[in-house]
């Protein structure tokens, strides 16, 4: 495996509330080099590439149109309005070419601490505390501002696409601080419909501190998982309403999901420093000993998931394992 050294724009900003920087930046090249081994029926996931150095990375989305990787940089305390936050546009095919395609305080551009994305359209949208933040997704000039503020958001986590084209965005109603995380209450869902206007679709306790969000073509319905730091769950809607069913729960702290084509369910859990995959009613640890795993995309050209590590700075590569159903046609 080729290494090489890289490191991201160095921006100024406080230590983060859970950074353990390390020093010198090295890079397990992968990109097109290993096609082959992600693609391959696989009985377990293996790490095949890490992107080093970046600024407490939050959110990884790929982009299949331009073959890049988004990585959303907070750059400090994630509830902090200090307007240094960044994202990185990094080539899928070689790891090595990364650049800054959105830096707060330049440009006219407005970007605290930046969190989930989602892609529709040309527009990059990003959750950023209590506004939603759309970006050209190519040059990365700002484009619009959705102010959550009226609607008592207090932080804005996820945000994902639906089939009907409106944006689904989650309040996990807690504070990213030089103190900790803070559960301060204020759990909602927001619709954002038609000329940008907001709707609140539920809110209270019982959403349990929704954190990552996204639309499961396969099942046509909705998947959010909850931050509750004693036992979390993934949920499932269906679009337009919001009687939800449990799917699976666990110990706390989840972070991120995401619904694979063919049905399979990936999301992120800090309790366990763990990337499960749920199949068929089964709760499998995919990946393994990677800290505080966050907001997970998913390389869908390489069969691969990206977990972003903030108390690391980095973002890893693993290899998702194939179904059982491709198994069994590779041995037919």
């Amino acid at each position: 495996m080729i290494r090489a050294i890289v490191r991201a724009r160095r921006v100024a900003s406080p230590m983060a509330w859970v950074a353990l920087l390390f020093g010198a930046a090295s890079i397990s090249s992968c990109g097109d080099q290993f096609d082959a081994a992600a693609r391959a029926p696989a009985a377990r996931s293996t790490r095949v590439g890490a992107i080093i150095d970046f600024h407490q990375p939050e959110s990884v989305k790929y982009d299949p149109d331009q073959d890049v990787y988004f990585v959303s940089n907070m750059n400090g305390f994630g509830s902090v309005k200090d307007n240094n936050g960044y994202i990185t546009r990094v080539s899928a095919a070689n790891i090595n070419q990364m650049q800054i395609l959105v830096q707060g305080g330049m440009h006219g551009v407005t970007l605290h601490a930046p969190k989930g994305m989602a892609i529709h359209g040309d527009t990059l949208w990003i959750c950023d505390i209590d506004a939603l933040r759309g970006f050209d997704r190519h040059g990365g000039a700002p484009l619009a501002t959705i102010d959550f503020a009226p609607y008592g958001a207090v932080l804005l986590n996820d945000v994902a696409v639906g089939p009907d084209g409106t944006l689904h965005v989650t309040d996990t109603g807690i504070q990213m601080t030089e103190k900790g995380v803070i559960f301060s209450g204020g759990d909602k869902l927001f619709v954002v419909g038609p000329n940008h206007t907001v709707t609140v679709r539920a809110s209270g306790a019982q959403l349990a501190k929704p954190n990552g969000i996204t639309w499961d073509a396969k099942g046509k319905r909705w998947l959010y998982v909850s931050f509750d730091p004693f036992q979390s769950r993934l949920f499932a809607f269906a679009n337009g309403d919001t009687t939800r069913s449990v799917l699976d729960s666990g110990h706390g702290k989840w972070d991120g999901v995401e619904a694979l084509a063919d049905g399979r369910i990936l999301l992120s859990s800090w309790t366990d420093s763990t990337v499960h995959m749920i199949s068929d009613g089964h709760d499998e640890r995919l990946v393994r000993n990677v800290p505080a795993p966050a907001d997970i995309g998913v390389d869908t050209k390489r069969g691969l998931v990206l977990v972003p590590l903030g108390v690391m700075s980095r973002v890893e590569l693993w290899t998702i394992p194939a179904s059982r159903e491709e198994r069994v046609e590779s041995r037919e």
